[in-house]
């Protein structure tokens, strides 16, 4: 059984992954996250899909997701890296899933990729979407 310690440090870090999660640039981060076909996307592919935020705002965000849990940093391994194609990935974690899920915070994920599915790409996105991604 929890003592009343551990209770009240429970809730302190669901009350922090609450705060990270939901502030409105890392909502949006999770969104497209979720959205991206492989659910791995790129630093460049999530600042083309959120022109109104610089790429050191997004990488900060997503580093601060990071550090809650939410999201995990995914390298492609070295011998499957390709000249000009990231091996550098943003995905949702386990153990984040597991959060946004408790917290109802998933239930779009079918609509966020068809959204996503949605968006008019350039050509280097595109490549980029289609890059290799390390398994999970």
């Amino acid at each position: 059984m929890s003592t009343p310690d551990e209770v009240t440090s429970d809730l302190d870090t669901v009350r922090e992954r609450l705060n990270v999660v939901t502030q409105e640039t890392r909502f949006s981060l999770v969104q497209d996250i979720l959205g991206h076909p492989s659910g791995l996307p790129t630093l460049k592919e999530l600042d083309y899909v959120n022109p109104s935020r610089s790429q050191t705002t997004i990488r900060q965000h997503l580093q601060r997701l990071v550090e809650a849990g939410i999201v995990e940093k995914v390298e492609l391994p070295e011998d499957r890296r390709q000249n000009d194609l990231p091996y550098t990935f943003y995905g949702i974690s386990e153990e984040g899933r597991q959060f946004l899920e408790d917290h109802k915070l998933l239930r779009a994920e079918e609509t966020l990729r068809e959204i996503y599915d949605r968006v008019e790409k350039t050509a280097e996105i595109e490549r980029y979407e289609t890059a290799p991604r390390p398994d999970r």
